[in-house]
């Protein structure tokens, strides 16, 4: 169900067309919340059919521009204060560290610095995003550099983790 709520929440800010959502995921909800084209077509199609929005202006080559409606704004607020969140905790790259045994030393250190170079490389995707968005006051801004901090220092300790794990098992 969170596409459907990424979706109310950022028409919620404001009315906008398929393709300004897409914008949007892409300059901000992207780095916590992926979708392609077809699931935001889609997921449109499907809260309009559930009445949570409606289509508030059309225009041409059938642009359609959707607002969120009453219902759609009380079933956001419902997900934002009534519904826990889901933690998954499956990671594929952490339990490949349990069976790390199954390596030579070094394969498991290669490993494992290679995933301290795949976080580098996302904190710096995420320094380069922080910088080159156009930030505003609005709260999908205020709250997207929420989650962009929280993604950095997430990357940020995960590098640091793996590089501390690769000396541990140093011959």
């Amino acid at each position: 169900m969170s596409l459907r709520h990424a979706v109310l929440g950022l028409l919620s800010d404001r009315p906008a067309s398929g393709y300004d959502l897409m914008k949007l995921f892409e300059t901000s909800l992207a780095h916590v919340w992926s979708a392609t084209q077809s699931q935001v077509y889609g997921e449109l199609g499907k809260l309009a059919d559930a009445t949570l929005v409606e289509v508030s202006a059309e225009g041409p080559r059938g642009r359609k521009e959707y607002a969120i409606t009453t219902a759609g704004r009380a079933e956001l607020r419902h997900w934002l204060t009534e519904v826990e969140p889901a933690r998954t905790r499956r990671s594929d790259s952490l339990l490949r560290v349990f069976f790390l045994g199954e390596l030579t030393r070094i394969e498991a250190q290669t490993y494992l610095l290679t995933e301290a170079e795949r976080s580098a490389r996302q904190l710096a995707g995420l320094k380069h995003a922080e910088a080159t968005i156009d930030w505003d006051d609005d709260g999908i801004s205020v709250h997207g550099r929420l989650a962009l901090e929280y993604g950095k220092r997430l990357s940020a300790m995960h590098e640091e983790w793996a590089r501390w794990a690769a000396q541990q098992i140093a011959p």
